[in-house]
C-alpha cells in the first residue's frame, strides 16, 4: 500500500514539474542564465492574487464552492513567484562569486599567463 502511494506521488510530481506552466517557467529562472529574471517573475504573482481575489469575492457572494481549490492553486502560484524574486538574486551572487573564484584559480595556475606578465613587465615601452 505505501509502495502504491509512493509510486503514485512520484507520478503526481513528475507530471506537475513537467507540464505545468508555473513550474516550468520556474525551473528556466532556477538555470544560470535564468536568474536575472527573478525579480520582474514577481510581477506574476500579482494577477494571481487578483485572481484569489476575485473567486474569493464570487464564492463569498454565493457562488460555487469548487471555486475554493482553485484560490489556493492561485495562491500557492503567487507565493512560489513571490519567493523566487529574492532566491533568485541569492543564487545569482552566489553563482557569482564560484565564477570569479573559479576565473582567479584558472589565471593563477595557468603557466602561461604567468610567463605572459613577466614578459610584458620586462618590455620598455
Amino acid at each position: 500500500m505505501i509502495r502504491l502511494l509512493w509510486t503514485a506521488s512520484v507520478r503526481t510530481r513528475y507530471f506537475l514539474r513537467r507540464y505545468m506552466p508555473t513550474n516550468i517557467l520556474l525551473d528556466l529562472i532556477r538555470t544560470r542564465r535564468g536568474l536575472k529574471w527573478g525579480i520582474p517573475a514577481m510581477l506574476l504573482a500579482v494577477p494571481y492574487l487578483l485572481a484569489a481575489s476575485i473567486c474569493t469575492n464570487f464564492i463569498g457572494g454565493g457562488g460555487p464552492g469548487w471555486l475554493n481549490p482553485l484560490v489556493l492553486l492561485f495562491i500557492w502560484n503567487a507565493m512560489k513567484f513571490l519567493i523566487m524574486g529574492p532566491l533568485s538574486l541569492v543564487l545569482l551572487a552566489r553563482v557569482r562569486v564560484l565564477e570569479t573564484a573559479a576565473r582567479r584559480r584558472a589565471h593563477r595556475s595557468h603557466p602561461t599567463a604567468r610567463r605572459q606578465q613577466t614578459v610584458t613587465a620586462d618590455v620598455p615601452s
